[in-house]
């Protein structure tokens, strides 16, 4: 008779740099560090702790008495894996790792094994195998190969498996380059996909925001479609599309719902989902949902500010604010807040639980994707026949004139086809 194995007793640790630059508190970065290990299936979380670190030590990180401290701890608690919240280079890892006899994960290391726990496309297997990959490719100095895997993953956690940790650095290039292949016909089939909506004259609105905002939340509930939401951290990882009919005869829209952001993303894991994170590029309208209720909310909607700007996403796109989770508000911080976002017209307060202010939401949406048409005359090379026919496509041509240095079309469009238009 099988029986479940037991979970693996984790220790999270809030490194806490002084001075900070830091956008959080450390006490809510820990408990975000927490949150993140509690995402992670087969961890039970024993306890934490911020850890003061004035000088840190480029061979272990923190200083000698404190490694024998919380060597201590580690042993006392019983702890398998200790969680570092912060970045370790390949050395500290090893050698805390040979001083505490537990196998250790940075936040990337943590993060990387939440989304391929999460990953269910084809697409989102391939990415997070390869941010991985990269990953691995400079932890290379790691040999901790005594302990026994305890479960799937990508290996971290478990200890040796499928994916070698100690793998010389040629093969590891050589399962890149092969992933690499898969994901670009992947990419080119999401390509198409892109381009067939582009012939579609619908608007494009994606809903982008921090992790455990509420997106999946509000999407459902606009869509009726079953996404998973919980209050977890990268509950959803991969991308849904749904069209739309916006109420009340607004017009007929695709609603994108993308991964939630995160403080200190792993660069591997931006790099990797960039053509997932692509559909927010070509996006008419961003909704940023933001989680109102959290205290850090201020810190977090800056760190989804920056990585769209990383993305490149243009400072023109129209964008809205969602103030969600004004359910979990007292009655008084409710009204404060609606009141203040009355003062502006880009922000809608809501509950994507109870439904408060979607109505009014999905109006303002109707209202900015609603586009109005001139007319307008173009100048087109005689090489330049693939624009000339994505014209035709959308129906927009009114007229065609031939001359010596190639077409003048009269065209009858819109801001959203002009804008496709120039990013041809």
């Amino acid at each position: 008779m099988s029986r479940e194995p037991s979970p693996t007793r984790a220790w999270v640790l809030h490194p806490d740099l002084m001075p900070s630059d830091a956008r959080r508190a450390p006490a809510y970065a820990l408990q975000e560090a927490v949150a993140l290990a509690s995402a992670l299936p087969g961890l039970e979380v024993a306890g934490s702790d911020i850890v003061r670190l004035p000088n840190p030590r480029p061979a272990t990180l923190f200083g000698p008495g404190k490694v024998d401290e919380l060597g201590a701890l580690i042993e006392a608690q019983e702890v398998e894996l200790v969680l570092v919240d912060g970045p370790l280079t390949p050395v500290q890892q090893r050698n805390l790792e040979r001083a505490w006899k537990v196998k250790i994960l940075d936040r990337t290391g943590l993060i990387l094994e939440i989304f391929s726990d999460r990953a269910r496309t084809r697409e989102g297997v391939l990415q997070v195998e390869m941010a991985a990959l990269s990953y691995q490719r400079t932890r290379l100095v790691r040999a901790w190969t005594h302990l026994e895997r305890q479960r799937g993953g990508l290996g971290f956690v478990g200890g040796p498996g499928e994916t070698q940790i100690e793998a010389d650095r040629r093969a590891i290039d050589e399962q890149l380059v092969r992933l690499r292949r898969q994901l670009d016909k992947v990419v080119r089939t999401r390509d198409l996909h892109r381009a067939a909506r582009a012939r579609v004259p619908f608007p494009i609105v994606a809903l982008v925001g921090y992790t455990n905002a509420g997106k999946s939340t509000l999407f459902n509930h606009v869509t009726g479609a079953e996404v998973l939401a919980k209050d977890m951290l990268f509950a959803t990882l991969d991308p849904t599309m749904r069209a739309i009919e916006l109420p009340r005869g607004g017009p007929k829209v695709i609603l994108s719902d993308t991964v939630g952001f995160i403080s200190a993303l792993p660069t591997q894991l931006v790099a990797a989902f960039r053509a997932t994170l692509e559909e927010v590029l070509s996006a008419d309208l961003i909704v940023h949902v933001r989680d109102i209720a959290d205290p850090e909310t201020e810190a977090q909607a800056e760190d989804v500010n920056e990585i769209l700007t990383s993305l490149g996403v243009q400072q023109d796109t129209p964008q809205i604010e969602v103030w969600n989770k004004a359910d979990l508000l007292s009655e008084e911080a409710a009204a404060a807040l609606r009141a203040q976002a009355d003062r502006r017209e880009d922000v809608h307060v809501t509950s994507a639980v109870t439904g408060e202010g979607i109505a009014p939401l999905l109006d303002d949406i109707a209202a900015r994707v609603s586009e109005s048409v001139q007319d307008q005359t173009l100048h087109l090379p005689h090489s330049d026949g693939r624009r000339r026919a994505w014209l035709f496509e959308q129906g927009v041509v009114q007229a065609e004139h031939q001359d010596e240095d190639g077409v003048r079309l009269d065209v009858r469009w819109s801001d959203r086809q002009q804008k496709r238009f120039r990013d041809l």
